[in-house]
């Protein structure tokens, strides 16, 4: 993999980029309520961030900056829905499912169905948070869907990434909220004109 602490490269391999995304994710409130045991969630988690968004790093559409990276997936390229089933089916309690069932249907529920890039996972090692890495991370995509003219979508899990994402002109369009989950943010951000 390619690292440059400087500028945002394309990852080459998804070690480094599910490293930084798992330390990002630890006390995320989705993915604790998922795998609430650490040990389960760290043996989870990569599988399940790779059968979301791996296919970004087929796509070219990997990123990472220093300690942050981000999984983007081009308009028409779809999560591993089989794979997260199987993760899910094999890790989480069995009292959890009914729920995880009804939060996933509303996922889908809130996906768009026109041609948009999703962004399934953006983080920052904590050690380097507050550096301006997400922000970053996430000019460079945008500036790339603003040329393009394509909408950009995702789920804010943290009040605190939801305002992240509003600096970014993200607009909340739902609320995802089941059973004993936590609330997720639908999250959708029209192409913006070019200042120029």
């Amino acid at each position: 993999m390619t690292e440059q602490t400087g500028a945002v490269a394309v990852a080459e391999n998804h070690e480094r980029v599910l490293d930084v995304l798992g330390l990002a994710f630890a006390a995320d409130p989705v993915m604790r309520w998922f795998w609430p045991e650490p040990g389960v969630y760290l043996m989870s988690f990569p599988r399940f961030a790779l059968a979301v968004g791996g296919r970004a790093f087929a796509h070219g559409s990997a990123h990472v900056l220093g300690r942050a990276a981000a999984l983007w997936l081009p308009p028409g390229i779809t999560s591993d829905d089989e794979a997260i089933t199987a993760v899910m089916v094999e890790s989480v309690e069995q009292s959890l499912l009914a729920d995880l069932v009804a939060f996933g249907d509303m996922i889908h529920e809130c996906h768009p169905t026109f041609d948009h890039w999703y962004l399934p996972f953006m983080g920052v090692d904590p050690f380097s948070q507050g550096q301006g890495l997400g922000s970053t991370l996430l000019r460079h995509a945008l500036a790339l869907c603003d040329r393009d003219g394509t909408p950009a979508y995702l789920e804010a899990s943290t009040a605190r990434s939801r305002m992240l994402y509003q600096r970014h002109e993200f607009e909340v369009v739902g609320e995802i909220q089941v059973g004993s989950s936590p609330s997720v943010w639908a999250m959708l951000r029209h192409p913006q004109p070019s200042a120029t």
